[in-house]
């Protein structure tokens, strides 16, 4: 319940510091966040690491095969093409930060989450030309020159300086660290979540019309894949750690890197780029939900059984 009110209390923040026009960066504090998760990682769990494979073949399929069929049809409903696009670039493409913090506070496998991160940002990169094309009628060329550039940057660089961190202090100071960092990652999710709203809060209420159409389409997209998340952790008797994971994976959405990607393929098009914001908008009060929906869970998967 505090995680909620934390959250909540950042997006209330966070849209009144837009309001006055006040915005926060966002990039450094997503940036700390990854290097923040890295640092609290549990190497020492050998059977989360056996059960990283099947895990990460699961999300990948759910976030490259199925959601994609799902999102292609909730998104047709929308008024015009430029919001259509929009969501749909912000549909397709699976978060490769932020996720993890989440996935973390859910008692989700961070260790298979980390190794979808560079997978699913590689995959979505490849993938977007493919989007443009089939969607857009764009033809984005540069787009693999780049993307090495951004998996460093937004994978590699902050990866590399959380585990630097926490093996470079000694052994009896590194546990107590781990603990006071980890119980900081709340946090540092609330600070995101502030700088994202505080910057973009605005783009609401310059077109309330507009924020109506994709509220309902990010609604229903968020509904459809916690359906299809439950479904597959049920059919698959994922344990509740696999279960968080897949959970978030599919529900977290990268709406930064795709904001920017596409400022920069359709700089002509600021519609689709205020799309790709509202729905980032609406997700972290999704995402603050369902987190309380797992912890419950497995609250009383661990209470033990009254006889």
């Amino acid at each position: 319940m505090l995680i909620t009110l934390l959250f909540a209390a950042s997006i209330a923040a966070g849209s009144a510091l837009g309001i006055v026009g006040v915005s926060i960066p966002a990039d450094p504090l997503i940036l700390l966040l990854v290097g923040a998760i890295f640092f609290t990682l549990r190497f020492d769990g050998l059977s989360a690491v056996r059960r990283a494979p099947r895990t990460i073949l699961i999300a990948i399929v759910t976030n490259f095969a199925l959601i994609p069929a799902v999102a292609l049809p909730i998104t047709m409903l929308l008024p015009s093409d430029a919001l259509r696009l929009g969501v749909l670039v912000y549909c397709l493409a699976p978060c490769t930060d932020w996720f993890l913090g989440f996935t973390r506070l859910a008692g989700g496998d961070t260790t298979a989450g980390a190794a979808l991160i560079p997978l699913q940002m590689l995959i979505q990169l490849v993938m977007y030309p493919v989007w443009m094309a089939l969607f857009a009628g764009e033809s984005v060329d540069w787009m693999p020159d780049t993307a090495g550039a951004v998996l460093a940057q937004w994978f590699l660089l902050p990866a590399s300086i959380g585990l630097a961190a926490r093996y470079l202090l000694p052994p009896h100071r590194r546990t107590r660290a781990i603990t006071v960092v980890d119980r900081c990652v709340p946090f540092a999710v609330a600070a995101v979540i502030v700088a994202v709203f505080s910057g973009n809060v605005t783009t609401i209420l310059a077109d309330p019309g507009a924020f109506i159409s994709v509220l309902i389409a990010v609604f229903a997209f968020f509904v459809a894949t916690f359906a299809i998340g439950e479904t597959i952790s049920r059919i698959a008797r994922l344990d509740h750690a696999a279960h968080a994971l897949v959970t978030m994976t599919t529900s977290a959405r990268n709406a930064p890197l795709m904001l920017a990607v596409t400022m920069v393929a359709l700089a002509d098009q600021p519609v689709t780029h205020a799309a790709i914001v509202l729905g980032m908008l609406i997700e972290f009060p999704h995402l603050t939900v369902i987190t309380q929906v797992l912890r419950r869970e497995r609250r009383l998967r661990s209470a033990p059984i009254m006889r």
